[in-house]
């Protein structure tokens, strides 16, 4: 049976980031759907190894005044690794403040559908017959254009016995018609649940660096090509993943 005072909390959670919307909304009142798929090589997650094989990732969401309600999933092409299959339900709530910087709140719903557990199984981890979800909450910070570094944070609220955190920094910047991007990610651990994060205590598992440029495929279509080296120093190992966007 679920947790009534986590569930509760994450229900006031959902319900706060529903009543945060402004009167005027800078994102203008037009209701916006986006679709798309990238290929990877494979799936590396938060410096994590989720799928050592090639990945799919379709992505469908809905955006309107500054809230957005989408899904995302990562299918692997081998049978072998499909129990990693995922999907992602997620509600974010983002503002542009005035002298540049912007916040988001984010509430993720993580689900594996070859897990083995149904869809509408909504129980906790301590419930004889565990539950399919794992709800994690974040928020994030991006500084104005000058300095457009982005500090995040989030925390598993609900199906996490070591209610697992991780904390990321990250820094764009353009070398010619390159995008750069540098990051670097932090888990807290957990002596409950260590196999999350791979720690059951502080450590950095997430040091990256990534290349993004668009690929010429005509002169009306190109396609964005990404390159990323990431570095997980907890468990010494490094991937270099690439992927392709449409």
């Amino acid at each position: 049976m679920m947790n009534a005072k986590r569930l509760s909390a994450v229900s006031a959670a959902v319900v706060i980031m529903l009543a945060a919307m402004p009167v005027a909304a800078a994102a203008g009142d037009s209701i916006a759907v986006d679709a798309g798929v990238d290929l990877f090589n494979r799936y590396v997650w938060r410096g994590l190894d989720i799928a050592s094989t090639p990945s799919v990732q379709p992505a469908l969401s809905v955006a309107y005044r500054g809230f957005e309600l989408g899904a995302w999933g990562a299918y692997t092409l081998s049978n072998q690794t499909s129990g990693s299959d995922e999907i992602d339900f997620w509600l974010s709530y983002s503002h542009a403040c005035e002298n540049g910087m912007s916040a988001q709140v984010l509430a993720t719903d993580y689900y594996y559908p070859n897990a083995g557990r149904r869809l509408f199984n909504f129980n906790g981890y301590d419930d004889p017959d565990p539950g399919a979800h794992t709800l994690e909450l974040g928020v994030s910070l991006t500084g104005p254009a000058t300095f457009p570094v982005t500090v995040s944070g989030y925390v598993n609220v609900y199906n996490d016995a070591g209610n697992n955190t991780y904390f990321q920094v990250e820094y764009p910047f353009h070398a010619g018609e390159t995008s750069i991007g540098l990051v670097c990610g932090v888990a807290g651990g957990s002596e409950e649940n260590p196999g999350y994060y791979g720690t059951d205590s502080v450590n950095v598992i997430n040091i990256g660096v990534s290349a993004e440029r668009e690929i010429q495929v005509s002169h009306i279509f190109s396609v964005p090509l990404s390159v990323a080296l990431i570095v997980n120093p907890r468990a010494e190992i490094a991937y270099l993943v690439t992927g392709l966007s449409f």
